[in-house]
């Protein structure tokens, strides 16, 4: 008995010492050591930026920043440097997402006749993408290969649609029935678009339309009576954003397989959800705390709603502040959004590189070593 125990113990130190192994190479290869922190700054003499898209490798940032006459200019983020992508010849502009290696970005900017336009900028020029026939419209999301984008046009009887464009095309997803939709995200390929809109009795939900042409309404939270989708799965399976709950509270949400899980919040009132990772496992957004401050954070089945203040206190040991996360890279490991830099005094645009610290690293060795010396012990 003792020799069959010392047999099947032996397999067993063997399975776990090769996980271990497994998992600290896996480690190694892929995270760097180290997570890290990076406040992107503003445009010169600007006094604001937040993010609201992030490249699949998080080299790439997008968003929107004050620059030093106050306007609100689209910035591009690579490399250390914040490159204002300029209007169509207005004044004003804001970058809403960006294709997965950073060379498309879109959102919205203003034309010389002061009208607000859905831009795709690639190659340092910015396009008009039109509209559905009214004076304004705005992108709000672009498929991984930057070839789809989604936003909102007033269409000529000047009622907001939601609308798809693609290969120069900008189409009208109409309604669940009312008189208004925008489209608020995309998944990878493009086919999945999801946002809200106005129903036959003049509620507003949040809806998930596919490529066959189908909007489907996703409800809401029990008795909310109002919900909006901010982003969906790769497979559009998951699909997140924030609904009003029965007691007229404003919290996120995860819908999957027809069921709308409210997300809850860090001890205070309300709460959204505005990205979400590919696999939609991982759901980042804003909640209030106890207190009613602004907190950033990411939400997982095992780990439930996480304050990114507390998960990540070690890089914010300044008195800095993470307020909103805006967008997640499909893999999960890359955070975008907005916060308080105690450094600068403003509140600025951050890149949140989430891969495990040595600590992760360093408790994986003491693992592998308990199972050597129990090893040794076996024999």
């Amino acid at each position: 008995m003792r020799r069959l125990a010392t047999v099947r113990w032996s397999r067993v130190a063997r399975f776990a010492l090769g996980c271990v192994v497994t998992s600290v190479s896996s480690l190694l290869a892929t995270a760097g050591w180290s997570q890290s922190l990076t406040w992107l700054s503003v445009l010169p003499s600007g006094s604001f930026s937040a993010a609201y898209g992030v490249s699949a490798d998080g080299s790439v940032v997008v968003g929107a920043s004050r620059n030093a006459t106050g306007q609100f200019r689209a910035f591009r983020w690579a490399n250390g440097t914040m490159q204002d992508l300029g209007t169509l010849g207005g004044s004003v502009s804001e970058a809403r997402g960006v294709s997965a290696d950073g060379s498309v970005v879109v959102g919205v900017a203003g034309n010389a006749a002061g009208q607000n336009r859905a831009f795709r900028w690639e190659s340092g020029t910015m396009q008009d993408l039109g509209t559905l026939g009214g004076s304004v419209s705005e992108a709000r999301g672009v498929s991984a290969d930057g070839s789809v984008v989604v936003g909102a046009s007033r269409n000529a009887t000047g009622q907001f649609r939601a609308f798809r464009w693609a290969n120069g095309v900008m189409q009208d997803l109409g309604t669940l029935g009312g008189s208004v939709s925008e489209a608020l995200g995309v998944s990878l390929d493009g086919s999945i678009v999801v946002g809200y809109a106005e129903d036959a009795i003049g509620e507003v939900h949040a809806f998930l339309w596919t490529a066959a042409g189908q909007m489907r309404d996703l409800g809401t939270l029990p008795n909310g009576g109002f919900s909006a989708a901010w982003a969906v799965s790769a497979d559009g399976s998951v699909v997140v954003g924030g609904s009003l709950d029965a007691a007229g509270k404003y919290h996120a949400f995860r819908w999957e397989s027809g069921t709308m899980q409210d997300l809850g919040t860090l001890g205070g009132s309300d709460s959204e959800a505005y990205g979400v990772s590919a696999d939609g496992s991982v759901v980042v957004g804003y909640a209030l705390d106890a207190a009613g401050n602004y907190r950033a954070f990411r939400w997982t089945a095992a780990g439930g709603m996480e304050n990114l203040n507390i998960t990540y206190a070690s890089l914010l040991t300044d008195g800095s502040e993470l307020l909103g996360a805006y967008a997640i890279s499909p893999n999960g490991r890359y955070i975008v959004g907005e916060g308080y830099n105690a450094a600068t005094g403003r509140n600025e645009a951050f890149l949140l590189d989430t891969i495990p610290e040595p600590a992760s690293l360093m408790a994986l060795g003491v693992g592998l070593a308990g199972l050597l010396g129990l090893r040794r012990r076996a024999r």
